[in-house]
């Protein structure tokens, strides 16, 4: 009898256990304002550019922690130049545009860039949004991110038109 009582208990404790929350995958961003926003970068230890990491990118985010991303890491020290938000409050999305420093992430002078969405990586999202579109493109030194509730205005199937055509903004 003391056997099957210990079974049981051992087999609540392995259901409690599997029932824990997923740990964070270091694959959601977030757009809150100029100051507080994130983008995807490939790893640390990548070779290839924008474009060859788009499936194992990850995010990197203007302060880790950054509430909504976690295990995101935080930028390099003055990777971002210039970070211009703004919303539209009636087709309901935020984005950020700017100049970002290349060098200070390794990114190559030569690498026109590409672009992440919840396809690329696998499973990403920006928090609080149905959607999103983000480019990266070293050689012209500039990026955008737009979270979107509505997908028409996060369009992804225009991955090689660059960010001022998908994301119009500024990118002074």
């Amino acid at each position: 009898m003391l056997f099957i009582v210990a079974a049981f208990l051992l087999a609540l404790l392995s259901a409690a256990s599997n029932a824990q929350c997923p740990l964070p995958s270091g694959k959601t961003v977030v757009v809150k304002s100029e100051t507080d926003f994130c983008l995807f970068l490939p790893p640390f230890s990548s070779s290839g550019g924008i474009a060859d990491n788009e499936h194992r990118a990850i995010a990197f985010c203007t302060k880790s922690p950054l509430v909504g991303a976690p295990l995101a890491y935080p930028f390099p020290v003055d990777f971002i130049r210039t970070a211009h938000y703004s919303e539209n409050l009636i087709r309901k999305y935020v984005q950020v545009t700017g100049r970002i420093r290349r060098a200070k992430y390794c990114l190559k002078s030569s690498d026109q860039g590409g672009q992440n969405d919840k396809w690329h990586p696998s499973g990403a999202t920006c928090a609080g949004y149905n959607h999103f579109v983000e480019l990266v493109e070293p050689n012209e030194n500039i990026y955008c991110i737009r979270c979107c509730m509505s997908s028409s205005d996060c369009p992804t199937n225009r991955d090689t038109d660059g960010c001022k055509a998908v994301i119009p903004g500024d990118y002074s």
